[in-house]
């Protein structure tokens, strides 16, 4: 196990967050990154491989709307890809991810290498999520691969960002 994927292990157990993810370009990817580690039941609730827009829609309560208005690589999407894993399970930090893998551009010409992120946080009953876009370089699977761990190193950069917001107000 690599540095950067014990520290953020160690972020979830040491602040009691169990994850779900919702997961489209890196096809479970970041789940199964997570369930290579013993013990890893504590802190993984469960995870959504959700590639097509109906998997999205029926799945996660993606709206048709959103997927119409800003395109499956979206941002909006991911949001409420997170949004809705969260809602759906008894986890309290959604990670999702919807993008271009490749080789090929997606629709509307997004570059391939295009993911889109969001980190979604349940305290109490208020849900705070952050999103990102970013595009990374490689084949389709150095691009998933990429991806994976870059949704992951930011998970307690944002759980300290809504713990500070929070503490704030």
């Amino acid at each position: 196990m690599n540095e950067q994927l014990q520290s953020v292990v160690r972020y979830l157990e040491e602040n009691r967050l169990k994850l779900v993810t919702a997961e489209s370009c890196t096809a479970g990817m970041i789940a199964s990154t997570l369930a290579d580690i013993p013990g890893c039941g504590s802190w993984l609730e469960c995870a959504f491989v959700t590639y097509s827009p109906q998997a999205k829609i029926s799945c996660l309560g993606v709206k048709p709307e959103t997927i119409e208005t800003y395109n499956l690589t979206s941002e909006n999407v991911a949001r409420e890809m997170a949004e809705g894993a969260l809602r759906i399970s008894r986890a309290n930090v959604a990670l999702s991810d919807t993008g271009v893998a490749g080789p090929e551009n997606g629709d509307g010409g997004i570059p391939a290498g295009t993911i889109c992120f969001a980190w979604s946080f349940q305290i109490d009953n208020k849900v705070t999520t952050f999103s990102e876009t970013r595009r990374f370089n490689g084949d389709r699977n150095e691009v998933r691969k990429a991806g994976s761990e870059y949704a992951l190193s930011r998970v307690w950069h944002y759980h300290n960002e809504m713990m500070q917001d929070q503490n704030a107000a």
